[in-house]
Formats: structure tokens, sequence, C-alpha cells
């Protein structure tokens, strides 16, 4: 096992490290995360590694980004097992700050993302969502100064979101997505699937089953919007209420025609039972 990462708690102390870590010719990645750390995760830091001799996870749970009738207190915090986790994939450093280190009082700035974080997908149900996210990750890209930063294609709206603003605000930090992770059957990892029951867990798989059918039938000559719409009958049929399954281009997002239109990207957000579950697929 390797060694803990050091613990960040301000931006000077983190600063600091990465100025001297530079210094000595070291390359810095940052993967931003909300802690309660998964495999998932922890395969962002794997991928960090590959390109930077030192990578910094920071975890801070982001009252920007809840909406009022999400509860930002129950979000789970395992600070002493993320720690653990980091320590076993080699991370050199954790940032961890408290709330006001980030939203000082009279703090009072705020990003408004568009192009892609107005795509009608996540941010028809969480209007709220992505202008948490683009603050506190442009303050993280900010703050750790790093080369590059490493962020999971499952949340593949939000990551087009970043790619987006950091373009826009000409932030020099480089942009990596990262794979989903998924178990043996098939389903994206999450933190949400231990909230599944035994016979919505085994159901469960089928949301990315019905995906890779879909980019078959495409990538077969059939309309995106109809394939998809057709897609979403089906697990609406098989007991998910579905928010939204979409074929979108896969870099802005945009409706899209054709597979000769671009790259595309299926994207769904649906329910079993009480759990929300997101999915993607490159067509």
């Amino acid at each position: 096992m390797s060694d803990a990462p050091h613990v960040f708690r301000d931006i000077s102390s983190l600063r600091a490290a990465v100025a001297r870590w530079r210094a000595a010719g070291e390359k810095i990645a940052l993967v931003p995360t909300m802690g309660a750390l998964h495999a998932g995760h922890v395969s962002l830091v794997e991928a960090a590694r590959k390109v930077a001799q030192r990578t910094v996870v920071s975890i801070f749970v982001n009252p920007a980004q809840f909406a009022p009738n999400e509860d930002f207190d129950a979000y789970p915090r395992t600070f002493d097992a993320d720690l653990a986790k980091l320590a076993q994939a080699g991370a050199a450093g954790c940032f961890a700050p408290p709330a006001r280190e980030i939203y000082p009082e009279g703090f009072s700035t705020q990003i408004i993302p568009g192009g892609p974080a107005l795509a009608g997908l996540e941010d028809r149900f969480r209007p709220d969502h992505f202008p948490g996210v683009a603050l506190v990750v442009a303050k993280l890209l900010n703050q750790a100064q790093a080369d590059s930063a490493f962020f999971g294609e499952k949340d593949f709206q939000q990551l087009a979101v970043i790619r987006r603003f950091a373009a826009d605000l000409d932030i020099p930090t480089r942009i990596f997505g990262v794979p989903t992770l998924r178990e043996a059957d098939g389903l994206a990892l999450s933190s949400r699937n231990i909230y599944l029951s035994v016979a919505e867990r085994a159901q469960a798989p089928l949301l990315a089953l019905v995906l890779n059918e879909t980019a078959a039938a495409i990538r077969s000559g059939a309309a995106p919007a109809q394939a998809a719409a057709q897609a979403a009958l089906q697990l609406g049929a098989a007991g998910f209420d579905v928010d939204y399954l979409e074929a979108r281009h896969a870099e802005t997002l945009a409706q899209i025609a054709s597979l000769e239109e671009g790259p595309i990207r299926l994207l769904v957000a649906a329910r079993i039972g009480k759990t929300r579950l997101i999915d993607n697929l490159a067509v």
C-alpha cells in the first residue's frame, strides 16, 4: 500500500505543494470528486497517474449544485475510507477544504453555462445543477492549477459542460474523460446502485443492454431519434420510469438527424423504484 496522500485543507497549502512539484519538473493532475469514492473514482486516479507524476484528488460536497429538494446533508461522507482508497491508488494529495474556503463570506459570483448545459437532458430535471458544477469546477481548476483534470464519462453531459466552459474561459488545464466502469453484467458503476433492491438490481442492467441494442440499430441505418424513442418505450414497458433517452451529437449534445452529421452519443436517465440511474454510450 502506498503512503497516505497529503491532505490539504486550504488553497494556499495546495498551491504551495503544486509549485514545489512543478519546480521539480513534475506534471500535476486533478481528479475532482464529492467523496464516497468507489472503483470508478479509483479508475480516474489510475488514468491520471499515466500522464502526471502527482495526482491530487479533491473531496468537496458542493452545496451550490444541490437544489432545495435535494438533500445536501444526506449525501454520504466517508472521508477515512476515501483516504484509504486514495492511498491504495497512489494519489499524492487530497484537497478537502471546508465550505468557507471555497465560498468565503461575501462570495457572490456565478457561472451560467450555455451550450451543452442547456441541452434539455439533465438540465431539464435539475436546472440548478450545472451552474453549481461549473462554478466549483472552475474554482478547483484555478485553485489546483493542474496540467490535466480527469472526469468520468458516466456523467457525460457534465463532461461536455466542463469541456465547453474550460475552452470558453481559456482555462489551460487539459480535460480528460475516462470511460465508464461497469459491473460484469453491464450496469454502470454508481454509488446509487446500493439503493437498488435485489429485484431492481437484477433489472437494472437492461439500461445498458438497451443502449447497446439502440447503438447497433443506428449503426445499421435506423434514424437516431426514432431508435431512441423506441428504446425509451422498451424501457418503460420493462418497468423503468424514463426521464429521457436521446441520441445527441457527442460533442455539442445538439439534436442530430443521422450518423453522417457527426459522432453520436446515446444518453439515458431513468428511475427503477426510487433510484434514478444515468448511463450513456457512444454509437
